[in-house]
C-alpha cells in the first residue's frame, strides 16, 4: 500500500471528509463531513448512547457494535471522554445509539472510498 493510500485512510478514519480532502476531492469532503459529524451529532443530542468495550460483557454483538462506532474517529474518542451518557429511559435512547454506530460505520465506508480513489480505481 502506498503512503498516500494509507494516510488518506487514516485522515478518513480520524476527521471524517478529511481524507478526502487531502486526495484534492473539497465537495465531497464538506459533504461527507457535514453528513457524519450531524448524524453523530444528532444521535448523541437525542439521549443516544456510544458502544464501549466495557459495556459489551463478551456479546459479540456488542463487541462489534463497539468497533462500528469507534469508525467515526476522533468524534468517538472525544465524546467517550467528555462522558456521553444516554439516557436509557428516554423514548429516542435507541434511535440515538443507532445514529452513533451509523455514523462510525459509514466513516468506514468512506475509509474505503479514499483507498479506491488514491489507488485509481475510483473517481
Amino acid at each position: 500500500m502506498s503512503v498516500r493510500a494509507s494516510l488518506s485512510m487514516l485522515l478518513a478514519w480520524a476527521v471524517p471528509g478529511a481524507g478526502h480532502l487531502f486526495l484534492g476531492r473539497r465537495g465531497r469532503a464538506l459533504i461527507f463531513f457535514v453528513v457524519i459529524v450531524l448524524l453523530f451529532v444528532v444521535g448523541i443530542s437525542i439521549d443516544g448512547s456510544l458502544y464501549t468495550f466495557a459495556s459489551s460483557r463478551g456479546s459479540w454483538l456488542k463487541i462489534l457494535a463497539s468497533l462500528g462506532s469507534m469508525g467515526s474517529g476522533l468524534l468517538y474518542f472525544v465524546a467517550k471522554r467528555f462522558g456521553v451518557p444516554g439516557d436509557v429511559v428516554s423514548a429516542t435512547f435507541e434511535y440515538g445509539s443507532t445514529f452513533t454506530l451509523t455514523a462510525g460505520l459509514m466513516n468506514l465506508l468512506l475509509v474505503l472510498d479514499c483507498y479506491d480513489i488514491s489507488k485509481g480505481t475510483k473517481q
